[in-house]
């Protein structure tokens, strides 16, 4: 089968890789019918360490389930299913809380898995009762963008709202653009947000986030941007939901939010030591949370605004590509000329 793997920083390639197949009688076989490429693929995209490749690349996709392990018992054959960008037993004290990438029952991460990816024709998915996500069909194809934000970005932003305990009335700064900050406007929204504003500088995507309901736009950075989003929010956000994960992002959040406030992390981070001192959290009790977001335990609670359309978070994707072209798609959204790129295998 044809499959994304990724040699080194910059060296994206479509190559045969050997057919994905059941291994374990919980497996599930999944044809997978849409993927994409995430913002974190391009941080290894940049910055692979040399020698660390080739890693199959991929962690967003929805398929329909071609074959089952004997030890199955929720899925069928011809099942559309979401995948989470985790898998998880979906049993364990924390799948059983709604912290399912915290699994202890032998869930992880999909690179942990080694020769498989979710930009491929097909994947073994592990756990397959607890992780995959039957959607009830018949399902309009014009949806299968919406659907697959569920895997990932839009359960992500999600969680980012979710975790900080927005409410109604709050006042809200997303600080980035990118797919996972759009939605997390949305999300903001959706709980109750009233004032939202989204920081970012690329007026395409911002359009977008004003419509997903941002009220105010900043586009200036460091501390010009924090004097600007002070200013528009009377002196600082009650909770900032930081979806970047580089340093001058964790910078603004703690640089707008108020005392007393929340921000919440769902950007990967791409930084090991940051300041929670006196100067910055500690002497105003600024709460600091957030982390890779359980996009399973969201998806039932999602999914009936999706099909019904109340909202269209797949328009974030704003290109779609055959699995041939993915390393084009790679290179379209390193360069800024894509948001998200969805993948047709």
């Amino acid at each position: 089968m044809r499959a994304t793997v990724m040699h080194a920083a910059g060296d994206v390639r479509v190559e045969d890789v050997p057919d994905a197949r059941i291994e374990q009688p919980t497996d599930a076989l999944v044809r997978i019918t849409a993927s994409c490429i995430c913002g974190s693929d391009l941080h290894p995209y940049h910055s692979m360490p040399a020698g660390s490749g080739p890693v199959h690349m991929g962690h967003e996709f929805i398929g329909v389930v071609e074959e089952v392990g004997s030890e199955v018992r929720t899925l069928t054959k011809g099942d559309l299913v979401i995948a989470p960008f985790a898998f998880s037993c979906g049993e364990c004290e924390f799948c059983r809380a709604g912290l399912h990438t915290a699994c202890a029952g032998g869930g992880g991460f999909w690179d942990m898995l080694g020769g498989q990816g979710g930009q491929s024709e097909a994947i073994r998915v592990p756990l397959a009762d607890g992780t995959l996500f039957t959607v009830p069909g018949p399902v309009d194809e014009a949806l299968v963008p919406s659907l697959l934000t569920l895997s990932d970005v839009y359960g992500t932003g999600y969680h980012a709202a979710k975790v900080a305990g927005v409410r109604p009335g709050d006042t809200v700064t997303v600080v980035g653009d990118g797919a996972v900050g759009l939605l997390a406007v949305l999300s903001a929204k959706q709980l109750g947000a009233e004032q939202v504003v989204l920081m970012g500088r690329h007026t395409a995507r911002t359009d977008l986030g004003r419509e997903y309901g941002a009220t105010d736009v900043v586009a200036e950075r460091g501390q010009e941007g924090i004097e600007k989003v002070r200013e528009l929010t009377g002196g600082g956000s009650r909770v900032v939901l930081e979806a970047v994960g580089h340093m001058p992002a964790y910078e603004q959040s703690y640089g707008v939010v108020r005392a007393g406030g929340v921000i919440s992390r769902v950007g990967v981070p791409q930084y090991d030591e940051a300041p929670v001192g006196f100067m910055s959290l500690f002497g105003r009790n600024i709460t600091l949370n957030g982390g890779p977001a359980p996009t399973r335990a969201y998806m039932a609670e999602l999914l009936p605004a999706v099909l019904d359309g109340t909202v269209d978070p797949g328009r974030v994707f704003d290109r779609t590509i055959g699995l041939e072209d993915v390393p084009e798609g790679y290179r379209a959204m390193d360069a800024r000329e894509a948001l998200k790129v969805l993948i047709t295998p």
